[in-house]
């Protein structure tokens, strides 16, 4: 493999979060060390890996969201016009008194990022900086994700963005978008693999403790750790769901539970969680198989069971339709020692 020396620009800016930053270019800086031992080079040779510079508006001490200060290497000004290989671009967000996350946006940085994009082979975001790439008219038309908790908002403030929220990241031609937060890990992996291949990003996931590098289906949806519910209702239906997953679990068994209709069920469920009582139910069951392969031996057919799916066709299917896998590649992928059975 020929050395590549690619240039990659992180942009920069007050309130960032601070691992959107760091997370990529460590990511990068182990590569090198990685292909430095392939080559016989020491690690910092220009000639192989990347050159990482973080660029802001000017070069000002910048205050990340964890109150940690960085400071940039370059200024936009000083980048436009170059021949930019990679433009990442990481995000920020403020809450309210109720604990409601909202990405925001810098009308100036929109502006830097559009302009720098246009001279740049590859942009990639992280985290909600998607909504940065979203209003710099960059993700229109395209598919893309973002950190669930502002996925919605990404979806109602840019219609033509189609937004897919489960994804850890998602590539749509030359523009990549990823979840959050350590999913820009691997983001980054992905890029990594991308330009240099599968074998030195795995090597890359190794030194970083990461048991291997997930696909980029791997959901970062995850049941437990889901938004809580605005009524007590809700929190009633999810722990039922919970507790009953291997029953059948009909809407018709839910709308009794908590005495309402089939079709306000199905309201409530898509006001509040966003999906329908039966896509609730299955990503619920999901998340309970998924964990069984990661830290069981049993076989296909006990966690099909005890999962409420029954047969193994059936989980099969599931696991097909929300991670684009089958439980049997996923449990090689992310159990720590071949399993015994399944």
């Amino acid at each position: 493999m020929s050395p590549v020396r690619r240039f990659i620009v992180v942009v920069l800016f007050e309130g960032v979060d601070l691992l959107d930053v760091t997370g990529p270019p460590e990511v990068f800086s182990l590569l090198q060390r990685e292909m430095g031992r392939e080559t016989g080079r020491e690690r910092g040779d220009d000639a192989t890996g990347y050159r990482v510079v973080l660029a802001a508006r000017t070069m000002d001490p910048v205050t990340t969201a964890a109150g940690v200060r960085i400071l940039p290497d370059v200024t936009f000004e000083e980048v436009a016009g170059s021949s930019i290989d990679t433009l990442l671009v990481p995000g920020a967000v403020t809450c309210d008194s109720r604990g409601r996350v909202r990405a925001v946006t810098d009308p100036e940085v929109v502006g830097w990022v559009k302009t720098l994009a246009g001279t740049t082979r590859r942009v990639a975001s992280v985290c909600v900086g998607a909504h940065i790439l979203a209003e710099a008219g960059l993700l229109d038309g395209r598919r893309a994700t973002t950190h669930w908790s502002t996925a919605r908002q990404l979806a109602a403030e840019h219609p033509a963005i189609e937004v897919d929220a489960d994804p850890i990241f998602i590539r749509d031609g030359h523009v990549w978008t990823g979840a959050g937060i350590s999913a820009c890990l691997d983001l980054s992996l992905a890029l990594v693999a991308d330009d240099f291949g599968e074998a030195l990003a795995l090597r890359v996931a190794r030194q970083l403790v990461m048991y291997l590098k997930r696909p980029s289906g791997q959901s970062q949806f995850s049941v437990p750790l889901e938004p809580l519910s605005t009524t007590r209702r809700m929190d009633e239906l999810r722990h039922y769901v919970t507790r009953n997953l291997a029953e059948p679990l009909t809407v018709a068994d839910l709308a009794a539970e908590v005495h309402v209709s089939e079709r306000q069920l199905t309201r409530i469920f898509k006001t509040e969680l966003g999906m329908t009582p039966a896509a609730y139910i299955e990503a619920a069951r999901v998340e309970v198989a998924r964990n069984q392969l990661e830290s069981t031996d049993a076989t296909l057919e006990r966690i099909a069971s005890t999962c409420g799916f029954n047969t193994t066709d059936t989980l099969i299917r599931a696991f097909r339709r929300t991670l684009d896998t089958t439980p049997t590649a996923y449990r090689n992928r992310f159990r720590s020692s071949v399993p015994g059975g399944g």
